[in-house]
Parts: structure tokens; C-alpha cells; sequence
């Protein structure tokens, strides 16, 4: 009784959370085509710009692949007016501070300043859609930075390359089977004119989402706006021919090596769909029922139970046009590979045949309100919520109504993404293995 009390009181705590938190905002076009986001909150005074470009890893061709996240360092060099090497001296010198990260689907670039360099950060991200310097000497440097990069962050990191063992073997004709990274030498080969153009087709205002969010006063900001926007011409309509990959039907186990690691992990991905999609969302909840925590059935069973698995999750990765929902495992000790497939099949079983408990049910809805909430406790984080969703998912007013599709998930569609999605006929078995010296 106790526990149920706790359960509606933190249901009501939430609920007053999210009525109180609604995000205002106003959303309108350019005639070049780019689409502009406003978000006014003066209770600090701070002020994220943001653009999000709609390119990423999938927008490249295959044996040039890596072009969009080269993009994210490349677009730092500079412009006719912001010296190479004085973007991040700019904004430093201004108490500001600015990053950049490119997905599958997409590229976002933002600065946050106090809010009397809101101006600033306007006119630095209207120079990089104008007219930034890509140079030989840019595409030089930057190519080397990505280097070390990919050596530092997959080539010589313990299972640095899972992910990438996930897209080549999940996806094979898709745009999906590459990772974000790409290919150093697809990027050694390439000429300068191809980023050139590259930039020319998809750094446009036709194809970006400007978000200001903070301490701002529209008006102003929207006379900024068109000063600096309005005149950058507008690009070519991009067109995206995606190739959809035939439905997995028959169990396929592949091996990828890795020589950085001792233990072995296994992968169990079943190809799902696009995070667009209602089911989309089950799978998220579905994926914090099995491995969210220390709580989670697989953890308890396979980790503190049996102590057959030093780690254990299953992870939902939802694209634009695609997704997969992927278990990850490694074993403790000398643990075969098949005990832990067994375990794994046995929870997946539970769930396809049996309704989870009201009890869990309500720690996972309680679970993702928490995380809803959290995700927009920032400027920063509110302001790529709204771009996120405008470019990725086609509705801006998300940020205020994606909570209400998981509240409206019941244990029914749990049980039912489960026998639709995790069938071991519809799935990928990826023995990631220490590689012999």
C-alpha cells in the first residue's frame, strides 16, 4: 500500500511538473525557405542560437561517406569576415561557448552567449550559412583532426567499433550501413570541389532550422533575423532518394573483430522502424523494462542473479527512416555465448506472452515523465528539443505533447511490439570477438 501511495504521489509531482513547464514558442519561414524558432524565457540572461542542418551520415553517397560529420569540423574554419582560427576566440572572448554534433540524420550547430551578444551569435551562424571558406588548406587540416578522431574514439577504444558493427550488418543496401564517421578513405579520395558542392546543396537556408531560445525580445531578434538571414539566397530543393532494406526473415549470425579487448560481446539486433513511428516509443519503454538499471529484469537475472553477464542492455536506436533494437552482452568468465541468448530469448518470451506487472508499468511511466522534464531544464536543451523536432520529426509542438504518446503506451502494447518486433527469425546475431594476435 505504501508503495502505491509513493507511486500516485509521484505521478501527481510530475504532472504538476509538466503543466507548469509548457514550452512557449512562435515558428515561422524566411521566403528563402528557412524555418525560424523562437523560445522567450528572461528568467536568466543567457541565449542559445542554434541551426540544425537537415544532413547527415544517410544524406552521403556510398564511397563518400563521412562528409557530414567532417562537415561539423570543417564549417569551423571561417568566413570572408571570422579569420581561420578565430571562431572559438570569438566566442570564448564574449563569455560565450558553442559546440557541434552530426547524427544519421542531421547536423546542429549553436552558440550559447550571455544575452546582450545575442547579435553576436546570430550574425556567426548567418556567416556560416552565407559564405564559410572551404579551402584545400581547411580540408586539410580538419581531414587529420577526424583522423585522430576516429583512432581515439573507435580505432584504438575497447569496442569502439560495436556501433559501426551494428549499421554494416543490420543495414546492407540502406544509407543507414555506414557509421557517422565514415570512411577515411573515402574522405582521403575525395576533392575538394566535392565538399565544396557538398556544402553548396545542403547548407542552406531552405534546408536548415534557425532556433533562438532564452532572454530574448522577439521582436528585435526577428529584425536581427532579416537582416542577417533574409538576404543568403536559397538553395536548390534537396531531394533524398532512401533505399529501404528487405525485411529480415531468417536468422543470420555474422562476426565482427576488434583488436583492442579481451572479453567478447554479442549483439542481438532486430531491424524496427522509424522514430516517427508510435511503436517507436513502445520500443523505448520497452528497452527500460528489460535493461533501465539496476532493477531491470535482464540486470537482475543475468548480472545479479546467475552472474552470466558482466553488462547487459537492450538499446533502441530510431532513425528518420529506420531503426533497430539491438541487446548487447558480455560475458562474465568463460560463459558461453548460447546462455546468454537463452536468458535473453526467456525475458523476451515473458514479455511476448505475459502483461508486465501494474507495478512496473508505473515505475516505467514514472521513469520517462522524469526524463521528459529533464530534457527541457535547459536553454540549450530546449532549443535542441525544438529543432529535433521540427527537422526529425516533422512537429515542433512535440516538446510539449511527445509525453502524452507515452503516457497513452499500455502493458497490452508492450506485449504487442514485443511479438512483432523481437522474433529470433527477425534477427541479427553479431559475435563481437577479440581479434587474434
Amino acid at each position: 500500500m505504501k508503495k502505491r501511495l509513493l507511486s500516485v504521489a509521484a505521478a501527481s509531482f510530475f504532472g504538476m511538473m509538466l503543466n507548469a513547464q509548457q514550452i512557449k514558442f512562435e515558428e515561422y519561414d524566411l521566403p528563402n525557405g528557412l524555418h525560424v524558432i523562437l523560445h522567450q524565457d528572461n528568467s536568466a540572461p543567457v541565449v542559445t542560437t542554434g541551426v540544425m542542418y537537415h544532413v547527415g551520415a544517410k544524406d552521403e553517397a556510398a564511397g563518400r561517406t563521412g562528409f557530414a560529420h567532417f562537415f561539423e569540423h570543417l564549417l569551423f574554419e571561417g568566413t570572408p569576415n571570422i579569420k581561420r582560427g578565430e571562431w572559438m576566440k570569438i566566442v570564448s572572448s564574449n563569455g560565450g561557448q558553442n559546440n557541434a554534433n552530426t547524427t544519421n540524420d542531421r547536423t546542429y550547430y549553436y552558440e550559447t552567449f550571455p544575452s546582450n551578444n545575442e547579435q553576436l551569435g546570430l550574425w556567426m551562424e548567418a556567416e556560416r550559412m552565407r559564405h564559410a571558406v572551404i579551402n584545400q588548406i581547411g580540408v586539410d587540416t580538419q581531414r587529420e583532426v577526424v583522423k585522430e578522431e576516429k583512432r581515439l574514439s573507435m580505432d584504438n577504444r575497447p569496442y569502439g567499433n560495436l556501433f559501426t558493427a551494428i549499421l554494416n550488418n543490420m543495414f546492407t543496401n540502406s544509407q543507414y550501413h555506414w557509421s557517422t564517421i565514415g570512411s577515411m578513405e573515402d574522405l582521403n579520395a575525395a576533392k575538394l570541389e566535392e565538399f565544396q558542392n557538398f556544402y553548396k546543396k545542403y547548407y542552406i537556408p531552405n534546408n536548415a532550422t534557425l532556433v533562438v531560445a532564452g532572454d530574448i525580445k522577439p521582436e528585435q531578434t526577428k529584425k536581427w533575423i532579416q537582416e542577417y538571414y533574409g538576404g543568403i539566397p536559397k538553395g536548390t530543393a534537396v531531394t533524398r532518394n532512401y533505399t529501404k532494406d528487405a525485411p529480415i526473415t531468417q536468422e543470420k549470425v555474422v562476426t565482427y573483430t576488434d583488436a583492442n579487448i579481451q572479453l567478447p560481446a554479442y549483439i542481438y539486433g532486430y531491424r524496427t522502424l522509424s522514430n516517427t513511428e508510435r511503436d517507436s516509443k513502445v520500443l523505448e519503454m520497452l528497452s527500460a523494462y528489460l535493461s533501465g538499471g539496476k532493477s531491470s529484469v535482464l540486470y537482475k537475472k543475468l548480472v545479479d542473479q546467475d552472474k552470466k553477464a558482466l553488462q547487459v542492455s537492450a538499446n533502441p536506436i530510431a532513425f528518420e527512416k529506420d531503426g533497430v533494437f539491438a541487446f548487447f552482452a558480455i560475458p562474465m568468465g568463460p560463459t558461453p555465448e548460447t546462455d546468454l541468448r537463452k536468458v535473453i530469448d526467456e525475458e523476451i518470451k515473458k514479455v511476448q506472452t505475459t502483461l508486465i506487472s501494474e507495478e512496473d508499468y508505473q515505475k516505467l511511466q514514472n521513469q520517462f515523465e522524469n526524463q521528459f522534464v529533464n530534457a527541457n531544464s535547459s536553454i540549450q536543451g530546449i532549443a535542441a528539443s525544438l529543432a529535433t523536432n521540427h527537422v526529425l520529426m516533422g512537429d515542433t509542438h512535440l516538446i510539449n505533447k511527445e509525453i502524452d504518446i507515452y503516457r497513452s503506451i499500455t502493458r497490452q502494447d508492450l506485449q504487442n511490439a514485443a511479438k512483432k518486433y523481437l522474433n529470433s527469425n527477425q534477427r541479427v546475431i553479431i559475435n563481437y570477438l577479440p581479434e587474434k594476435k
